[in-house]
């Protein structure tokens, strides 16, 4: 068994011309009170590294990804291309409505934002949709100056694909709910693009039970035929199960054993959902 900087040390120097873009491709997560990085393969390897980072909340996020340069093994294994996942306020616009000069425009309309932030976008090809966001001007400055290949999308891109790809199974529509750092994502799709995406604050049960019974009944779903998929780190979801199936006949938590395979990266509890999509989709 390879200890964590065996392993980093022997993909650094794997070279071949076999080697997978997300072998060497570090991928850092960014929320607004943690951090994790993570490296590997996991679907040819069976490794991946994964390192949670403890922020200071005391400094910015940007401060906070300097420091850890310091203390962190992955970001010390001079790894010059980057994935980042980020936690930022998305706004979806149709691919056949998107207009690169109005999109700074719009987005600061519609979230508005103070002047210190980027404006950055992710073409999402299956959906026909772009997602645009945007990163703190002093983060994307450190970014830029540890990486040399920056990849940067939200972080719901890779569960939007995951998502996507998984609701050509069966014939009943399907609405998700995707349940991460006190938020709640809810998403449906209508053929290749999105029919529905929102986000809320998800601090009480009663409030995240109301929130997903009223985005059903709004998106005209079937409580008799269509499917709520429940995913992430779901709270109360006992009470909340037990709530939803009350009034809705097909509600169902996934479970990312079953959902990528049984891997067993799947099985760590610790690595968020969004993250182990990226990695076993």
């Amino acid at each position: 068994m390879q200890t964590h900087k065996q392993y980093v040390t022997h993909i650094m120097a794997d070279t071949t011309n076999n080697i997978s873009d997300k072998k060497l491709r570090l991928t850092i997560r960014i929320c607004k009170d943690n951090m994790a990085f993570s490296v590997g393969d996991p679907q040819e390897s069976g490794q991946l590294v994964y390192e949670p980072y403890h922020m200071n909340a005391g400094i910015s996020i940007a401060a906070n990804l300097r420091e850890a340069f310091h203390v962190s093994e992955l970001l010390q294994s001079g790894y010059k291309r980057v994935l980042i996942e980020l936690d930022a306020p998305v706004m979806l616009v149709p691919t056949d409505e998107y207009a690169g000069q109005d999109v700074e425009a719009l987005y600061h309309h519609t979230y508005h934002q103070n002047g210190s932030e980027e404006i950055l976008s992710s073409v999402l090809p299956d959906l026909n949709a772009v997602a645009v966001f945007s990163i703190n001007k002093d983060l994307k400055l450190v970014i830029d100056d540890h990486f040399q290949d920056i990849r940067i999308q939200p972080l719901m891109q890779s569960v939007w694909t995951h998502c996507y790809r998984r609701s050509f199974s069966g014939t009943r529509r399907k609405l998700y709910a995707y349940f991460h750092e006190k938020q709640l994502e809810v998403f449906c799709f209508q053929q290749n693009r999105f029919r529905f995406s929102n986000s809320f604050v998800t601090t009480h049960a009663h409030d995240i039970l109301y929130y997903l019974l009223y985005i059903w009944k709004l998106t005209g779903m079937e409580a008799e035929k269509d499917e709520l998929y429940l995913l992430g780190s779901m709270p109360h979801e006992d009470w909340l199960t037990t709530q939803i199936k009350q009034h809705l006949q097909y509600c169902r938590v996934i479970s990312p054993e079953a959902d990528f395979n049984n891997n067993s990266i799947a099985k760590q509890k610790n690595i968020p959902y969004d993250m182990k999509a990226i990695y076993l989709d």
